[in-house]
């Protein structure tokens, strides 16, 4: 993993303030996030035994920073290539309304100077699969791809979230070395809205991008499943698993990194998106990100629980 470490502040509200507003909640809570902490907590929590995973971010020379490592070593992840920059660390505001909802500000911190050079001496090969996010700096993200393509290893950006300044031009250097593109409703659309692109429905318009970019493309649509388009015309849609939603913070970061995890697994696509698509679903149920982020035993019972 290739990407932002946080620590996310949480507070729960009636409902999420409105521009100029200030809305009162009891209390926060202190949790550890970024979406690439996210999403390597995911994959790992996830993996099947033999996979491992790396995690390559940086953090500040303060206790969150030290905090966040201890963290991700817990969970079973290889910190030793994180960086200790003067920065710093992470830190992301989350809202979270009644319905479950959320709003989520975010200081990026010592994930400003997080750059590819981080990934010497990860041991790169053509057995890796190196998932991406864009809490990371632009130009970073598209040489850490690069880097791993050229060794042969597979690629997955998440496009999220979606950089202010996207351009046509950005975006293709993004995905020349991406074999798989994980987007969410409006982060397709403002891919499509870079390129120019116009579609019907959710289907197409994830068709038509990941034709223009020459990429695998795979929509989530939280409630309403995932579509996936692969480069050679495939297409299908997963049902979302049904769930009593407590918060929906995480569950974008957890498809992504059991969709990373079942790739390592060399599970096949309709596998791997089944498996990433009911820990997302699983994930809504708890409140946070990483602490409502299922395990590899959870998601096997899930998958062969029997139909209502």
């Amino acid at each position: 993993m290739f990407g932002s470490l946080n620590i996310d502040l949480v507070c729960r509200v009636e409902r999420i303030a409105r521009p100029g507003e200030t809305v009162l909640g009891p209390s926060y809570e202190q949790l550890f996030g970024g979406k690439g902490a996210n999403q390597a907590v995911a994959a790992a929590r996830s993996a099947a035994s033999g996979i491992s995973v790396r995690m390559i971010g940086a953090v500040g020379p303060d206790d969150f920073g030290t905090a966040i490592i201890a963290n991700l070593e817990a969970n079973g992840i290889d910190a030793g290539s994180i960086l200790r920059t003067q920065e710093p660390t992470g830190a992301a505001f989350i809202a979270i309304d009644s319905g479950g909802e959320n709003a989520i500000t975010v200081a990026s911190g010592a994930n400003r100077v997080l750059g590819a050079d981080a990934l010497v001496g990860a041991q790169l090969s053509e057995r890796t699969i190196l998932l991406l996010q864009m809490e990371s700096p632009l130009d970073e993200t598209i040489a850490a791809a690069r880097r791993a393509q050229e060794v042969g290893g597979r690629t997955i950006l998440n496009l999220a979230p979606v950089p202010a300044n996207l351009t046509a031009e950005s975006l293709r250097k993004l995905t020349e070395a991406i074999e798989w593109l994980i987007v969410n409703e409006l982060e397709l659309d403002a891919a499509a809205r870079a390129l120019d692109l116009k579609a019907g429905s959710i289907t197409d318009l994830a068709s038509t991008v990941g034709q223009a970019l020459d990429v695998n493309v795979i929509a989530t649509l939280g409630a309403n499943g995932v579509v996936t388009i692969t480069k050679d015309g495939e297409s299908f849609i997963e049902p979302a698993m049904s769930v009593a939603i407590e918060d929906t913070t995480g569950a974008g970061d957890t498809f992504c990194g059991v969709f990373a995890a079942s790739l390592a697994a060399k599970l096949e696509i309709h596998l791997a998106v089944r498996r990433a698509t009911t820990a997302a679903s699983l994930a809504c149920r708890r409140t946070g990100a990483q602490t409502a982020m299922p395990t590899f035993e959870e998601i096997t019972a899930a998958l062969n629980a029997p139909l209502p």
